[in-house]
């Protein structure tokens, strides 16, 4: 199964970066474009529909070798295609929060129906619990998408070492399948590194999501409610915090946690003097910490309630710090969409 996965992996990269090239000259003709202006940093019109070739990257390898004979990794494939869907469809004309969250409801509650269900209480809210944790897990990995190289390069190491946690629990396909969606990411960030010739958009920021989310629901089936917890929340620790931060400073600062801006930690982080290349270096680094903590707990080097203890204080340190770090540049009134333009 090792070169199976290695030669997937393979294809995902070149599939990927090979895709970015025609996408982008596509989206200019297409005028789908970020432009600049107002708190945004790129100088120059940028394409934004480059995600796409994230997706193909990661789909069109797993299922050539997968098929459709494992039906929770069909599930998720086939929910994380729709989620891009939704998200192509929302950067070409803007959709409302509530048509975005129904759809990605309705798309988790297909993958839950298939068994990728997390136990937290033993009864049917696990169901509903579940649902919940992976819209909401799927829009914060989205809002990560701010900054030049940011959410690929968190995406690629938290995929990767996913995928040998899935490795020791036994599960090949989807370490297959993690494997695939970080090769595609790293085919991609060459073209999204700064200074960004394109970005993902939300086809592949929600893709990106929705796919880490239900992997890592998939690898805490059967699990005691402790190794739930560290298995959902160490792999999600980053756009935990980011999230967390963002709704903490705007509710204190009695603004609407909707309204857009350039206070996630990513920007926090810049402000500290970091250029955008070494936030999203360090965003990776925070990424690949919480990471191995969950590696540990699956090799049974860590157990799980102290593994989840430690990435609770780091967070709450974290929050701290970065709450109070520069003064956040909030747009005038709350957007529609739950998406943020980079700055």
């Amino acid at each position: 199964m090792s070169g199976t996965i290695a030669l997937a992996s393979g294809v995902a990269c070149a599939l990927s970066a090979a895709a970015v090239v025609p996408l982008r000259r596509l989206a200019i003709r297409w005028d789908l474009t970020d432009d600049p202006g107002g708190h945004k940093a790129h100088a120059r019109p940028t394409p934004y529909i480059g995600g796409i070739a994230i997706v193909a990257g990661t789909a069109v390898p797993a299922l050539a070798v997968l098929g459709l004979a494992d039906p929770q990794i069909t599930a998720i494939l086939l929910a994380a295609a729709a989620v891009a869907v939704l998200g192509l469809i929302d950067d070409i004309a803007p959709l409302t929060a509530v048509t975005r969250l129904a759809v990605e409801a309705t798309v988790a509650v297909g993958v839950v129906l298939s068994g990728v269900q997390a136990t937290v209480t033993g009864t049917w809210l696990d169901g509903v619990l579940t649902v919940a944790w992976i819209v909401v897990m799927t829009n914060s990995f989205n809002l990560l998408d701010n900054m030049d190289g940011a959410l690929g390069t968190v995406t690629a190491v938290t995929a990767a070492l996913l995928a040998v946690t899935a490795l020791v629990r036994g599960h090949p396909e989807l370490a297959l399948l993690l494997c695939a969606l970080t090769c595609a990411c790293l085919g991609f960030l060459p073209y999204n590194w700064e200074p960004a010739r394109v970005f993902m958009g939300d086809s592949g920021s929600l893709f990106i999501g929705f796919t880490l989310a239900c992997s890592a629901v998939a690898l805490t089936v059967g699990r005691p409610p402790d190794a739930t917890v560290a298995g959902l929340f160490l792999p999600t620790f980053l756009a935990t915090v980011d999230t967390c931060v963002v709704v903490a400073s705007r509710v204190l600062a009695g603004h609407s946690p909707l309204r857009g801006g350039t206070d996630h930690v990513s920007h926090r982080l810049r402000r500290t003097g970091l250029g955008a290349r070494a936030v999203a270096a360090a965003l990776g680094a925070i990424a690949a910490l919480s990471g191995v903590l969950c590696l540990a707990t699956a090799l049974g080097r860590v157990s799980p309630f102290v593994a989840t203890a430690t990435a609770c204080a780091i967070a709450a340190v974290l929050i701290f710090l970065l709450r109070g770090v520069g003064a956040p540049a909030l747009s005038p009134a709350p957007v529609q969409k739950i998406r943020e333009r980079r700055p």
